[in-house]
């Protein structure tokens, strides 16, 4: 199973990624091991925000791209309301990835 996650930072930024464990994805964010990503060490994880699986890393790879070319806005309406997700996304992505809950 693959995740694509949201991650709000303490200075109120968006940072989206992909993991097949969001356990340790969010530790290595929140500066163990020196393994988070370059943005997240001068941007310090407070939460995540939204969580979507999928099968297989490809459909998670395409999300994670659609979901960084959304504006800011845009990603904020999808985090506080999932329906968004087909108007954003189409009725094909709804059916190939499940919003977790946090």
């Amino acid at each position: 199973m693959y995740y694509v996650y949201i991650l709000r930072c303490e200075d109120r930024s968006l940072y989206t990624g992909i993991t097949t464990d969001i356990d340790r994805r969010l530790e290595e964010h929140s500066g163990a091991g020196g393994r988070g990503a370059k943005f997240t060490r001068s941007h310090k994880v407070e939460a995540i925000e939204a969580l979507w699986s999928t099968s297989d890393r490809s459909n998670a790879s395409k999300l994670e791209w659609r979901i960084k070319q959304l504006t800011r806005q845009q990603k904020l309406a999808l985090i506080s309301d999932n329906s968004l997700f087909v108007s954003f996304f189409g009725a094909e992505a709804a059916e190939v990835y499940k919003r977790e809950n946090i």
